[in-house]
């Protein structure tokens, strides 16, 4: 396949950080950095601000994941996972990651520190809800069933 690139307009709000980039030529995402110092105690979750509002061009949508290194800090992403819609990109849509704490100390991050990672993949909105009563008549087992 070939690579395929597009023009993604971005507003850069501390010009003192780099724009993403990707590091590795096999990377498939883009790092996210904090624009400010900040300080979690244990379980404590905040938002912090990642210096980007991006255009995600139309048809696509923007993916926000955990760095692997932002759990050996003891932070992980609060919600999981970012889905960052392509019409979020006013003037007031700078991106935020929501970190949690999930250690038994306090941890440091500092500014321009790389915690989250983005992609940028096409939409799929193939669902047409067509609502019934009952699907089948038995189910397959319980939350986590096929790995017992």
């Amino acid at each position: 396949m070939d690579d395929v690139q597009m023009k993604v307009k971005i507003v850069r709000i501390d010009k003192s950080l780099p724009l993403p980039e990707y590091h590795t030529s096999g990377s498939v995402a883009f790092d996210f950095y904090t624009r400010i110092d900040q300080t979690f105690r244990p379980g404590e979750a905040k938002l912090l601000p990642a210096n980007f509002i991006i255009k995600v061009p139309p048809g696509y949508f923007l993916f926000i994941a955990s760095r692997s290194s932002l759990f050996k800090k003891g932070l992980q992403l609060a919600n999981s996972v970012g889905v960052i819609d392509q019409d979020y990109h006013g003037p007031n849509d700078e991106l935020h990651l929501s970190i949690r704490n999930v250690s038994e100390r306090t941890v440091e991050v500092k500014k321009g520190d790389r915690l989250a990672q983005g992609l940028i993949l096409p939409i799929q909105k193939v669902a047409e809800w067509q609502e019934v009563e009952k699907i089948k008549d038995e189910s397959r087992g319980g939350y986590g069933s096929t790995g017992q």
